[in-house]
């Protein structure tokens, strides 16, 4: 008797056994239910540090002269900067660079016969960073007043940067996600499923450009000096499993 219950206990625990297994194969060939999306996270702000650079140069035979004049201008750039309510401290000028100038000559035929010297070039350039954004704005526009005094000055174009970049590019990877979640959730509502379990994060290329500029997305990341408006973007994307 107590052999026959055995044999019956044994039997139905392979049949559950056969049961169990076969269905965890069948389940084991079922692919994964997954939903990708990409989030994108836009925003707009205005550069608060300013970087702008400008070049005087002074050309004469004598290299001792020419120093000596080149040292007069960067005077009056200085005066002119400081009346202008610029701190001198903000202002740091670069080494100045000597550039021999010579001249080709040619015989009436074309014939190159050699080079002759007209004299020595010095140049020295100056550049101010400031969160004064609009005052350096101004002053670069407007420093061209210079060539009145005799100063040979360069401005060139201001470069527009933002100093809270690390806390702008958390809050655009937050914006960015948000957004994928939200997307995802409405696929999944009106697929008759909902979201399980966050599998993939990935966060995408942080790019900043010109505000109404069009520029072009680059692949490793764009990245506008030229522009004070700004616009952000970055895009992120998930993978959630469903249920």
């Amino acid at each position: 008797m107590k052999t026959n219950i055995s044999s019956i206990v044994f039997s139905t625990a392979i049949v559950i056994s056969s049961i169990v297994l076969g269905n965890a194969y069948m389940n084991r060939n079922k692919p994964e239910r997954t939903i990708a999306v990409t989030g994108h996270g836009v925003t707009n702000f205005t550069s608060d540090l300013i970087v702008w650079e400008g070049e005087f140069t002074k050309s004469n035979t004598d290299l001792q002269q020419a120093y000596i004049d080149l040292k007069k201008d960067k005077k009056v750039v200085m005066d002119y900067l400081t009346t202008h309510g610029i701190d001198a401290t903000t202002a740091v000028f670069n080494a100045v660079i000597t550039d021999r100038k010579t001249q080709s000559n040619y015989s009436a035929t074309g014939t190159y016969i050699g080079e002759n010297f007209i004299g020595y070039e010095l140049s020295q350039t100056i550049m101010i960073s400031s969160n004064e954004v609009e005052k350096i704005e101004k002053i670069s526009r407007e420093i061209t007043e210079l060539l009145n005094k005799g100063v040979q000055f360069y401005s060139k174009k201001p470069r527009y940067y933002y100093t809270k970049l690390a806390e702008l590019k958390i809050e655009m990877i937050s914006k960015a996600t948000e957004n994928a979640k939200l997307r995802a959730e409405k696929i999944a509502v009106n697929s008759g499923s909902e979201l399980d379990e966050l599998t993939v994060a990935k966060m995408g290329i942080f790019q900043i450009t010109g505000r109404h500029s069009g520029e072009d997305h680059s692949w490793g990341g764009a990245l506008n000096t030229s522009s004070r408006e700004k616009t952000a973007s970055i895009t992120t994307k998930l993978t959630y499993t469903l249920k």
